[in-house]
Order: structure tokens, then sequence, then C-alpha cells
């Protein structure tokens, strides 16, 4: 991510705050004591400012913030309170001997901040705005009321400007605090959402996954009893014909009469054999995506049987995963065959959408219909050798995460409705 020179210099300066503040009181006790020493200062006065400097370098050097409002970690909170009041007499002293240290005892509230907590705070700001005091009316003395009600009078005037300040600094910590723990819980929440949405993504991953392994034993289940229903019948009824037509001997119009039906058994064994091959392998699909595949099995179909189907597409038509085509080509096979099996239909109508969520293939007949249990098939369903096939085609749909929906009504043709996930190749 860029930043803005506003930025960058924004940052420069904040990683400089630290430093100058840390700075700033050995900067003025120095210059103060120098003033001091050169004004007839003695020793004492040396001796107080060298022991207030000796005790803010032992706090510094403990100390391990990386900003200036960060709470303080160089002593523990009872000691850090002990500390300050030390540093406060220490400036007391420092002003009373000579009023120029005043310069200096005002980076007392810059400690009152750091070393103190909460309300605490507001006291710390009592006691150093009292020693600023003293340095602003020069140190006394104090003889008379008079000289007393001004020092109490700069007293409460530097209480109020420091007081106001620190509140309104306390309230911009909090505010700060508030933020940086909103922030906290907001990341959090975010990094959850993600690991909630990779586990979730994961999670259908394998339900994909499962279904579609579901699906594959079903439909070796089910062309297993395609083929014991039909091809292998036809063949037991070839092989009875022509025995009978061995047996017919001498008698060629019997002979002849036989081997016919079992020439028609054999081409019916072979158009369900080319149909189950399909079934287990949609040929449509090998170069074409889902709506043109479609659209040729519908083609197909109104050449065999001679009534006119109409396809349309709705959506953003994409490619989706494999197994979801293939349950969706195969629900539109099968709808198509028990139309021709059982729906005597003048029409036929095949709508896919595309949605956001789900693809969804409809077949609609104007057949003779059927009477359904709450939708979900016929009243008296047929068995897999000459019936609806609508079992078979509910578990290949339901096998990828899917639903069949069924609508049907006696002379009032058949409407099925096909969704399975819209997941992508």
């Amino acid at each position: 991510m860029t930043t803005s020179r506003r930025e960058e210099w924004l940052d420069f300066w904040e990683r400089r705050e630290l430093p100058a503040l840390t700075g700033l009181p050995y900067l003025l006790l120095t210059l103060c004591t120098g003033f001091d020493q050169f004004a007839g200062g003695g020793l004492v006065d040396l001796a107080i400012a060298a022991s207030a400097a000796a005790l803010m370098a032992g706090i510094d050097l403990r100390d391990r913030r990386s900003s200036w409002t960060d709470p303080q970690t160089a002593l523990p909170t009872g000691w850090a309170a002990v500390a300050f009041l030390v540093l406060v007499g220490l400036s007391a002293a420092l002003v009373l001997r000579q009023p120029l240290f005043g310069f200096y005892v005002f980076t007392g509230y810059f400690w009152s901040w750091r070393m103190l907590e909460g309300r605490a705070r507001f006291v710390g700001v009592v006691l150093v705005a009292g020693t600023v005091a003293i340095s602003q009316t020069g140190a006394g003395p104090y003889r008379d009321a008079a000289a007393l009600a001004g020092l109490a009078a700069l007293w409460l005037v530097n209480v109020g400007v420091a007081g106001t300040l620190t509140w309104f600094g306390w309230v911009g910590e909090e505010q700060h605090d508030r933020r940086a723990r909103e922030l906290t819980e907001l990341t959090r929440a975010h990094a959850e959402l993600e690991r909630a949405m990779s586990e979730n993504a994961e999670l259908q991953q394998r339900l994909v996954t499962q279904a579609r392994e579901a699906g594959v034993a079903e439909e070796r289940r089910r062309m297993a009893r395609e083929i014991h229903d039909t091809i292998a019948q036809g063949l037991a009824g070839i092989v009875t014909q022509l025995q009978a037509a061995q047996r017919a001997g001498e008698q060629p119009a019997s002979a002849a009469a036989r081997v016919s039906a079992a020439i028609d058994l054999a081409r019916s064994s072979l158009s369900e054999a080319r149909r189950s091959v399909q079934a287990l392998a949609p040929e449509p699909l090998a170069g074409a995506r889902l709506p043109d595949a479609v659209q040729e099995v519908a083609d197909r179909w109104t050449t065999l049987h001679g009534v006119p189907v109409t396809v349309a597409t709705t959506g953003n038509a994409r490619p989706m995963r494999p197994e979801l085509e293939v349950a969706l080509l195969r629900t539109a096979q099968e709808a198509l065959a028990n139309v021709a099996k059982h729906a005597h239909a003048n029409r036929v109508g095949l709508t896919l959408s595309y949605m956001e969520d789900q693809v969804t293939l409809d077949v609609r007949d104007d057949g003779v219909g059927f009477a359904t249990v709450n939708g979900g098939g016929p009243m008296r369903p047929h068995d897999d050798g000459g019936g609806f096939g609508l079992t078979a085609m509910r578990q290949r749909v339901e096998g990828v995460a899917g639903r069949l929906a069924i609508e049907s009504e006696p002379d009032s043709g058949t409407a099925i409705s096909a969704s399975v996930p819209a997941i992508s190749a």
C-alpha cells in the first residue's frame, strides 16, 4: 500500500515524539541549572538538580515504551507514585531556592501523565501546579494575605488550565484505546470469518466429493438394474425365440416368425445398450457446453420420437463441475425417456437456468400426467423395468447435493425441476 507525502511527514515526526519529550526535561533542567549557577547558586542547588536528573534517568533507563502516551512500565503503580512525589518535592525545592527553575518544573505535568493512572493524574496536576505557581510568584516571601492570595490565584489558574488539558488528553486517550480495542475485535472477527469461510469451502468440497462418490456408486447400481431388466431380458427372449425357431424344424412360416421376433428383440436390446452406455458416459458433454449438450440430446430425441422439443437457456451460462453437468444432462435424458414411454405428449419444453448459487433444469410436457404424493413422485410408482425412472433421477440429483421437484396432475402434463449447486469448474 502506497503512502502520501503527508503520511510520510506525519510518520517522521511521530517517531521523534518520544525522544523529544523524553529529552526535554533534561534540557530544561540543564539550562535552568546553568542560569542558577551563573546567578550565584551554590552546591545545594546543584545537588538537588543532580538528584532530580538521576531519578529521571533511573526511570527512563527501565522504560520500554514505544510512544509517549503508552502507560509506563518502568515501575509498579505504587512505586511510580512514590517516584513522582519525590520528583515533585525536588522540583519544589529547586523553585523555592531559584524561581528560574520554573522553566523546568512545568515538565512535571508530563510526569504526572506518564507515571500516574486514571484520576491520580489530576492529583499530580494539582501538585505540579503548586510548584509552577511558586515559580511564577518569585518564590515568596509569603508574609501577608495578599501574597498568599496571589499564590492561590495563580495556583488555581494553573490547575484549571493544566487540569482541562489533562482531562481532554485523558478523554482522547480513552477514545484511542476504545478504537484500538474495536479495531482489534474487528480484526479478530475478520480472521474468524475468513477461517469459517475457508472451513465452509473445504466442507463443501468434501460434501461434493462424497456426493460424487455416492452418485457413482448409485449410478452403477442403477445401471446394473437397467442391464438386468432390459438387455439381459432381451437376450433371454432372443435365445427363447431362436430355440423355438430351431424346434419348428420344417415349418418355414413358424420358423421365420420366430426369427423375426428374435431380430426385433435384438434391435430393442441394442437400443437399450446404447442408451445405457450414453447414461454411463454422456458423449454430448465430451466437447460441448451443457446448454449445447442439452440441445443435442433434445434434437436426437425429437428425431427419434417425432415430438418437438423447445430448449431455452437463461442467465449467464458458465462451465460447472463435471459431476454437476453430468447430473443435469442425465436428468434431461431420463426425463425425455419418461416422456417417450409414458406421457404421450405433443410438445416438450426444456429450460436451463443459471443463477448465482444454483443451476436449474426444468422439463415440461403436455402429456397425460399422473397423480403425485406431495410432489414427490407418482402415487403408484412403477418398477424400474417399466416405470417412470423418477426414483433413479432423484437419487442422481441428490447425489450431488441437489434437489428434484415434480408437479403433475392427470391430463395436465408433468413438470420436473432439478436444481444443483452452482459450483464453477
